[in-house]
């Protein structure tokens, strides 16, 4: 069992910057995969970006250049520091882990096997 605590969600001015944490026990965190994702108001969860347990990391066209997705393992905490926000950056924003493959980590949610519970980022224009 891997549990995951968002946190750092708020309200912004467009233009402005928010970094994310999500902080995760249970499992030995440096082997996990993490993802973000988000879910803005009417629209349907979407990838945001992720970061393998090597350090890798990949990002949706949306926010490439924008986010930056980044782990510290001696603290099991994954970040997404969101810079340039826009309006339709607004949503609720989830971390995912994927523990149940090496290597693991992917833009889809079905690759994930843990979630947490979300916190909300709202950008006024």
């Amino acid at each position: 069992q891997v549990q995951l605590v968002e946190s750092g969600g708020g309200l912004v001015q467009a233009g402005g910057s928010l970094r994310l944490s999500c902080v995760a026990s249970g499992r030995s965190f440096s082997r996990l995969a993490m993802g973000w994702f988000r879910q803005g108001p009417g629209k349907d969860r979407e990838f945001v970006g992720y970061i393998k347990s090597g350090g890798s990391t990949r990002y949706a066209d949306s926010v490439k250049g924008r986010f930056i997705i980044s782990r510290d393992n001696a603290k099991n905490t994954v970040y997404l520091q969101m810079n340039s926000l826009k309006s339709e950056d607004t949503a609720v924003y989830y971390c995912a882990a994927d523990a149940s493959r090496y290597l693991g980590g992917g833009p889809n949610e079905y690759e994930y096997d843990y979630w947490g519970q979300g916190t909300q980022v709202t950008v006024s224009s």
